[in-house]
């Protein structure tokens, strides 16, 4: 388990994941060596598995955000896997989950503007495999998106 240490090191890199090690040390009071044996470790342990670029996408001109709920027919033995590749393949699909229960998959799809996604619809949703209902919940606003841990 990550001690105070560990958790300053860690609300500094989700806080700007560009700190370079002797920035991250120093914001998290600890030597430029320390810091980086810890998070080593922690990138050996899985705690800490990517510092990565989170790029805006509204930014590039994708103005759209639609969660799609699907159930699939789950009497076909590989509907699962049949869907998941082909929604893999849709570039405009940013975010695949899945789920028990009545939903059983969830696809964030962007597009530029809703005749992009009228056509994203018909032409490359609508295509998808094993589909026995659809719901679409359009994004309006994001009032919180943490995407870290109370640390």
């Amino acid at each position: 388990m990550p001690d105070d240490t560990d958790r300053r090191l860690l609300r500094q890199i989700l806080a700007d994941p560009a700190l370079s090690s002797a920035e991250l040390a120093e914001r998290a009071g600890v030597t430029p060596a320390t810091a980086w044996r810890r998070i080593e470790r922690m990138k050996d342990a899985g705690i800490i598995r990517a510092r990565e670029a989170v790029i805006d996408w509204r930014r590039l001109g994708y103005e759209i955000e639609v969660s799609l709920r699907f159930t699939l027919d789950k009497t076909t033995p590989r509907a699962f896997d049949d869907f998941l590749a082909a929604a893999r393949d849709v570039p405009e699909v940013i975010g695949i989950e899945t789920f028990l229960g009545r939903v059983d998959v969830r696809l964030n799809v962007i597009a530029r503007d809703m005749a992009h996604y009228a056509d994203l619809y018909r032409s490359r949703i609508l295509t998808l495999p094993h589909i026995v209902d659809i719901e679409a919940l359009m994004l309006v606003s994001t009032l919180k998106d943490a995407g870290g841990l109370p640390l």
